[in-house]
């Protein structure tokens, strides 16, 4: 079996979402690369989580080609390869629907940085993409459900902001491997429940201010890092 170790640690990525309850019965999706080898593992469709294995995750090339796996991918695999070939230092994806992050993707509003468990993580308001035209749906939709993320980096470092709310869908999240992009979607789901209810209780909410956003990421982010303990 190729990429063993890949799988396993896709697999359990997968599962990570199912034990902290962003999915429902096979919502959802997490993907893997090796970029040495060029090759992807990612959860198979439509099967129940309890189900899985890691002879399960499939294995494609970055054009969509199943290299090893007896499944078919997940259906979300296109916008996972758009978003490997776009933002290269990425290891792992995840897609989810969980409730309040697609709560504010169906709003079509990017979630606010009130306050400092936002800015630990995302280095700006999580961003929605535009709405896809019809003429984009009707194509090829997945393809181009990444390139609709892309678009939205334009003006975004993608390391400094580790997810996405993509309109009308749901959030997408990527980071070093597959576990740091389900780590980023629970993270993303706690920054989407713990705005909605700030905005409940005041609607006049004001956003952090620059300074203390960038005090919070940059103590755990970059060069100056000091949140934690030393890499040994």
């Amino acid at each position: 079996m190729r990429l063993e170790q890949l799988r396993k640690e896709v697999l359990e990525a997968n599962l990570e979402l199912v034990r902290r309850g962003l999915v429902l019965y096979t919502f959802g999706n997490v993907s893997g690369i090796s970029r040495s080898d060029g090759l992807v593992a990612i959860k198979p469709s439509g099967v129940p989580y309890e189900a899985l294995s890691p002879e399960d995750m499939v294995v494609t090339d970055l054009d969509g080609n199943i290299v090893e796996g007896s499944l078919r991918p997940s259906s979300d695999l296109a916008t996972h390869l758009e978003l490997y070939k776009a933002f290269p230092s990425i290891g792992g994806v995840s897609h989810t629907h969980s409730e309040f992050a697609t709560s504010w993707a169906q709003a079509r509003k990017p979630i606010p940085c009130f306050g400092t468990t936002h800015a630990d993580y995302f280095h700006s308001p999580v961003p929605v993409t535009d709405e896809m035209s019809s003429e984009a749906i009707a194509g090829d939709y997945e393809r181009n459900t990444g390139t609709a993320i892309i678009q939205a980096f334009e003006d975004l470092d993608y390391e400094n902001v580790p997810g996405v709310l993509v309109a009308n869908h749901g959030p997408f999240t990527w980071g070093r491997d597959a576990n740091a992009a389900a780590y980023n979607a629970v993270i993303l789901e706690h920054i989407a429940r713990v705005a909605y209810r700030t905005i409940a209780i005041s609607h006049d909410a004001k956003e952090i201010s620059g300074d203390l956003h960038d005090k919070h990421f940059f103590r755990k982010h970059g060069a100056k890092a000091y949140y934690g303990q030393e890499k040994k």
